[in-house]
């Protein structure tokens, strides 16, 4: 599988890429560091923020040079102020046409730099009091941007992200199940999911059976990997905390027959870990556990244990191919 991160991990200790740097790095800068990175071999980018002042096409082209692929583009909508009351939901329907219009030049950006997907994190759309939004208007709304956007142009692949919450108290959509729902009601072929492991564990999901759901009633497009302690979007490095909760995921996704970017959505930046040495690791930690995943599916009864629900069998299995041992 090919690995990817976010580019702007490598505005992390940049003085020690850019002893000379004055202010913050440029985004074909940060990917020229990332490009140093052992085994990466992808990045996502941001609409609009990564595209200010270049052409789609042409920083495609950048980032090939550097040997580099694009693996999607992601649309932020929290630079803009206009947004803090939502995005397709917002009560303005000037602000909310305006939204939705960005989000298809993001679509057009993504075509233009032979992206397969663009990924939609919708996370101004939601509330904070009660007594705030009409929620039957408010997911009619959501549902009905989403549409747009996903018949613009049938050719690019968009992925909802959900979150329980960030900016809003309340997403609209904050788990597997009601994202689900929204592309059930959108009902077009170019739409997916994306898992984010630290939005799936404190939305309280058992990541896996989230994948399973997904899998079952959609598709995976795409697949975050990271960690946290299942209260915050923590961001830290694949296994820090879930580890067994992140192999049984790559379990599943390979059962699956996922084939796309496994992405780290790490925040190496907010700390000032190196970011090549961070994103190295993640790597090396998750090609460790895809061998534990290729093990346990190897004839170890594991897959009878399961069937069983024989829960110390299975655990017996996985901790003596974890940790060794008899």
């Amino acid at each position: 599988m090919p690995f990817a991160t976010r580019i702007n991990s490598f505005a992390s200790h940049s003085q020690l890429f850019w002893p000379d740097l004055v202010g913050k790095p440029t985004p074909i800068q940060m990917v020229q560091r990332a490009a140093t990175v052992d085994g990466l071999t992808v990045l996502d980018l941001n609409f609009p923020d990564h595209f200010l002042g270049t052409q789609p096409a042409e920083l495609a082209r950048q980032i090939r040079g550097e040997g580099l692929d694009i693996s999607g583009l992601a649309m932020r909508y929290y630079s803009v102020r206009e947004f803090a009351l939502g995005a397709f939901t917002n009560p303005d329907p000037v602000v909310r046409r305006k939204a939705i219009d960005l989000t298809k030049r993001g679509a057009d950006a993504a075509a233009a730099c032979d992206a397969p997907m663009l990924t939609l994190w919708l996370g101004q759309d939601g509330f904070d009091y009660a007594f705030q939004m009409d929620y039957a208007r408010a997911w009619e709304m959501e549902i009905d941007g989403i549409r747009e956007v996903a018949d613009h142009n049938p050719s690019v692949s968009i992925s909802l992200e959900y979150k329980p919450n960030e900016p809003r108290s309340f997403s609209l959509l904050p788990n597997a199940a009601t994202t689900l729902l929204a592309i059930d009601e959108v009902n077009r072929p170019n739409l997916g999911v994306t898992l984010d492991l630290a939005h799936v564990l404190y939305a309280e999901e058992q990541p896996a059976y989230a994948a399973a759901l997904v899998a079952r009633r959609s598709k995976l497009l795409g697949l975050h990997l990271n960690d946290a302690y299942a209260k915050r979007d923590d961001g830290l490095m694949v296994g820090a905390v879930h580890s067994v909760q992140t192999i049984e995921l790559l379990r599943q996704i390979k059962r699956d027959g996922y084939s796309g970017a496994l992405y780290f959505d790490t925040f190496p930046d907010i700390t000032g870990l190196d970011p090549v040495k961070e994103c190295e690791t993640n790597i090396r930690t998750v090609r460790r556990m895809i061998e534990i995943v290729d093990r346990l599916d190897e004839s170890n009864g594991l897959t009878d244990a399961i069937d069983r629900q024989d829960s110390v069998g299975s655990q017996g299995i996985l901790q003596r191919i974890m940790l060794g041992g008899g």
